[in-house]
């Protein structure tokens, strides 16, 4: 006679980690050996590939940022762009491509299925970035743009406070401000300078981050007009070295911004609503990697007999565990994971974003090349 005695019950399989989202590296830029590292840190992504216009030049690249060194299989090298979008061990590529070359490689990688992280700006004009989304679109393909600010847990924190009525009221004023003093190689030689290749200039480079700077601050509501101020600075080839404009809304919020590849270091943001005034003074690139500092005076007033202020605006220093690059590839990681491993679909709000800021850009563009005059950007 048999005796049977139950068994416990199986314990359950832990749940699996999902792949990881495998880059490749479209081309060889110097904002490219950020990514790498921020791809090297971040959690569901890995590097797969490497693609330059030689191969030589994609090992030199994967040699220095340490990514032949990375965990598991070393990167794909390719000599080409078209070998790497037809690697079909690609996923997803980011793009530092110069600004002309977006189009023609940001539509060829969606037409191959590979998810797009595309280098700001985005594009020469919004026609060309509706190309690159209705690319993405038609194939279900995740887009954003890399403007790492937006990634930053400082900056949920900041939209809290911005978006706290008692706090900060409504916004009626925004400032931003993004320059940088770029030496004698640069202004001959770099990339940015030069109208073939990237002929934005400031405007595309440090100005996006200005534009997107105030649509945040407004929660992505379009200006109705935009003005550009007078006296840009252009090279000789007729690039942007420094300028600036005006947004205008039809309930009276104004915003002022001024970006520039000749004058010191500056990251200015500032938010002024009708109870509060946030204000950050590097909220492109945080001083520190490890944490990131805002103020916040709200409710403020004039300490009695006018000799100081009260309340004093409180002071905010908000970490982070992985610097705000590393935060995007893995927001995007888990979008793109989302897509591929449990049939979701593409999250529609970075490209939203991404329009609305290259909208602002093309009129503040107009109204340089128009004479300064109002440019409606409602219509």
């Amino acid at each position: 006679m048999s005796s049977s005695s139950s068994s416990p019950p199986a314990a359950a399989p832990p749940p699996e980690e999902p792949r990881p989202v495998r880059f490749g590296i479209l081309g060889c830029a110097s904002i490219a050996r950020k990514l790498a590292r921020a791809m090297l840190l971040a959690p569901g992504a890995v590097v797969a590939a490497v693609g330059s216009r030689s191969e030589g030049k994609a090992r030199g690249f994967a040699e220095e940022t340490g990514l032949l060194r990375q965990g598991g299989a070393a990167p794909r090298l390719h000599g080409s762009y078209e070998a790497l979008l037809d690697d079909p061990s690609v996923d997803a590529v980011y793009l530092p491509l110069p600004t002309s070359l977006h189009v023609r490689w940001a539509t060829a990688a969606a037409a191959r299925g590979k998810h797009v992280l595309l280098e700001k700006p985005a594009a020469l004009c919004a026609a060309d970035l509706d190309a690159i989304l209705a690319a993405c679109e038609a194939a279900g393909v995740q887009f954003m743009d890399a403007t790492m600010w937006m990634h930053h847990p400082r900056t949920a924190k900041m939209r809290e406070l911005v978006a706290d009525k008692a706090t900060t009221g409504d916004v009626r004023v925004i400032n931003s401000l993004f320059s940088f003093r770029a030496d004698e190689e640069f202004l001959h030689n770099d990339i940015r300078v030069k109208p073939d290749l990237d002929a934005l200039g400031a405007l595309g480079d440090v100005g996006w981050y200005c534009i997107r700077a105030i649509l945040w601050a407004v929660d992505y509501e379009l200006p109705k007009t935009v003005i550009a101020l007078r006296n840009p600075v252009r090279n000789q080839a007729g690039v942007l070295l420094a300028c600036g404009a005006t947004l205008y809304w039809a309930d009276g919020k104004i915003a002022i911004f001024n970006c520039s590849f000749l004058t010191n270091l500056t990251m200015d943001m500032t938010i002024v609503g009708t109870n509060g005034t946030l204000h950050v003074t590097d909220f492109v690139v945080p001083y520190e990697e490890k944490s990131a500092p805002f103020s916040m005076a709200s409710k403020s007033s004039f300490a009695e007999l006018h000799i100081g202020w009260d309340p004093l605006p409180s002071k905010h220093v908000v970490p982070t565990d992985l610097p705000q690059e590393a935060l995007m590839v893995q927001e995007f990681s888990r979008l793109v994971q989302n897509i591929r491993d449990a049939g979701g679909k593409p999250e529609g709000k970075w490209p939203a974003i991404t329009r609305k800021t290259q909208v602002v850009m093309d009129a503040m563009k107009t109204s340089i090349d128009n004479e300064f005059s109002p440019v409606d950007v409602s219509s």
